[in-house]
């Protein structure tokens, strides 16, 4: 697999260097005098290059070592620890969180590289991935000696972070969680007791402690969400000057045997076997009623993490793509259909093959347009002194934070089963790389909160947020596009984005109509569709905005360029959105319309007949 590693920074510069204003996050106070344009093309070439030298060798080693569990230890590929440790040393890893380290990169720049590294192995990056978000939340929310004892040490990466919410009981409802914490005669520091499951990277022998970021409820506090506190508990205690000290009662029950992602350790978590477990509390004690700080401290990570998960889905549909084009090119097969008497061709020449190749590469297009854009609008309200700037751009990141991780993780897979289609009986070969790719991609609608989660936070949440003017306001971004930008080269995609933005007003309004006459299980059944809808629109809006920039270069450097089959295949990109795959909001708008409840009429006992 390692050897069909393909990756471009083609589209990833056009992102950064024409498409986005990166010049608004560097003259922010953090980067000012640190990055600039010029810099982009250096740290992604250098960026690709290690994807493919260090850690694409270390793939088939964990798709075929896996991460394996004994005696209570798990052990990783010998490979997989010393790519690790090249990515945090080399600041591709979680330094990049530390705001105080001037080398750290802007998170659009990251994002780019990050999807080099998860195409390269994708079992490697959750080590680091995850200590980057665990990190995060004890910079935000830790006590100075909290964050005096941990973060260089994750920083640096000698030490990883988790994220420990899932109990075998509870899945998503995180509210029904069992973990318990009980106060100690040390202020701030608790006995832990409990169990967690499906924890990426829970146990593993990389490096020399584990810092688990946990939910539980202390004695006491209310119940449900409102009552679920935050704590650091590391596998060893740390000693007063920071260094792994004794066991902390922090036991490995096993691994999960999963479909992919075999080099990831997927554990379930004891704390406490011995009543001997500790950890520090993040922020303050339930209030007088029970309520805690908890699951709003975690869901920073969260969504760090969701965001993640979808730009990890478009980076193995981004490598299955590249494969399928080379391989579309090599493969002798078939006679061209306007000429049957010709010789035989290239399977490129042929139009099937030719519309599963666009459909990859509008979605992974589409994704990566959405996921970095949303990672620009995150550098701008981190760092931008622009109050209304701030307030817009946070705004936006909260509607498309759902749609990045569910619309991304659904259509990568389906364009990596069109990848495999496009190799034929070869692509359901694990000889070829195409199998690994669909095997490891699965997961991402599944994990941080299934994709139907998102959804409802998307119809439920989103929809409402501000009374209803956040996303008021998303939608008239995309209305003020149309009308400011329409040119007459693209006037029929205008006409059919138009449409689309229309049809989705309407979906609102059906559904509000539905909620008024009582019936509130039409949410459930159809805010997947919706927000299918929703990425469908702003994938779309993106993509032409694009095309109006590819246009201009076209425009400028003519048809004999070097780089002008780059710019047309913009367009033509843009367009076969819009075109085949936009047009679906009017589809999913007439099935909401008909208000078929066949799904919620039918009687259960005939699930089973």
């Amino acid at each position: 697999m390692a050897s069909n590693f393909i990756q471009s920074t083609r589209d990833h510069r056009f992102i950064l260097k024409e498409w986005l204003d990166l010049n608004k996050v560097f003259a922010t106070e953090r980067f000012k005098n640190s990055y600039g344009i010029d810099d982009i093309d250096f740290i992604l070439d250098n960026a690709l290059k290690v994807a493919k030298e260090v850690v694409a060798p270390t793939n088939d080693d964990g798709d075929q070592q896996h991460a394996v569990f004994e005696n209570g230890k798990v052990t990783v590929p010998e490979s997989m620890k010393k790519a690790y440790f090249f990515i945090q040393e080399n600041g591709l890893g979680s330094s990049n969180k530390n705001h105080e380290d001037e080398s750290a990169l802007p998170n659009s720049i990251l994002a780019c590289i990050n999807e080099y590294l998860i195409g390269a192995n994708a079992a490697l990056c959750p080590y680091f991935l995850a200590t980057s978000g665990a990190a995060g939340l004890i910079q935000s929310f830790g006590s100075e000696e909290v964050k005096r004892i941990f973060l260089p040490k994750m920083f640096s990466g000698q030490w990883t972070g988790t994220m420990d919410l899932t109990e075998p009981g509870g899945g998503s409802d995180v509210g029904d969680i069992l973990s318990k914490a009980y106060p100690t005669d040390q202020p701030g520091i608790y006995k832990i007791k409990g169990t967690k499951c499906f924890i990426t990277g829970g146990e593993q022998d990389i490096t020399e402690n584990i810092v688990h970021l946990t939910l539980a409820r202390i004695e006491g506090a209310a119940p449900g969400t409102k009552g679920i506190s935050l704590f650091v508990v590391p596998k060893y205690w740390p000693t007063p000057d920071g260094e792994a000290g004794e066991f902390n009662d922090v036991n490995c029950a096993g691994i999960e045997h999963k479909m992919g992602l075999r080099g990831s350790a997927t554990a379930v978590i004891n704390f406490g076997e011995e009543n001997n477990c500790r950890g520090f509390l993040l922020g303050d004690p339930p209030d007088e009623t029970g309520k805690a700080q908890g699951m709003a401290q975690m869901f920073q990570m969260m969504n760090e993490e969701r965001l993640v998960t979808g730009h990890a889905a478009l980076s193995a549909a981004a490598v299955a793509y590249y494969n399928a084009v080379k391989y579309a090119s090599e493969r002798i097969q078939g006679r061209p259909l306007t000429n049957p008497k010709a010789g035989r061709v290239p399977i490129i020449k042929h139009e099937d093959v030719r519309r599963m190749l666009m459909y990859q590469k509008a979605h992974i297009e589409a994704s990566r347009a959405m996921s970095i854009y949303t990672y620009y609008l995150i550098d701008l309200a981190e760092n931008s002194s622009d109050a209304e700037l701030v307030q817009k751009a946070k705004n936006f990141i909260e509607v498309h934070t759902p749609v990045v991780k569910a619309y991304c993780s659904d259509v990568c897979w389906l364009s990596i089963s069109e990848a495999m289609q496009v190799y034929g009986g070869y692509g359901f070969s694990e000889e070829y790389p195409i199998a690994q790719l669909l095997r490891d991609t699965r997961i991402y609608s599944i994990w941080e909160g299934t994709n139907y989660i998102q959804a409802m936070d998307l119809v439920g949440r989103k929809w409402m947020l501000g009374k209803g003017q956040v996303f008021a306001s998303w939608l008239q971004d995309i209305q003020d596009f149309i009308d400011s930008k329409r040119v007459d080269s693209l006037s029929r995609e205008f006409d059919l984005l138009q449409q689309a933005l229309n049809d989705y007003r309407e979906i609102q309004t059906t559904l509000g109509g539905y909620l008024g006459a009582g019936k509130v299980g039409m949410i459930g059944l159809y805010a997947t569709r919706i927000l299918h809808a929703t990425g469908k629109l702003l994938g779309a809006r993106l993509l032409l905005d694009q095309a109006l920039v590819a246009e201009k270069k076209i425009a400028e450097l003519g048809t004999d360029h070097y780089d002008y089959p780059f710019y047309q295949g913009k367009v033509n990109t843009a367009k076969f959105f819009v075109r085949n795959i936009l047009p679906e909001v009017s589809f999913i708008l007439s099935v909401i319309k008909d208000g078929d409840t066949s799904a919620l009429d039918i009687e259960e006992a005939a699930f089973f007949a």
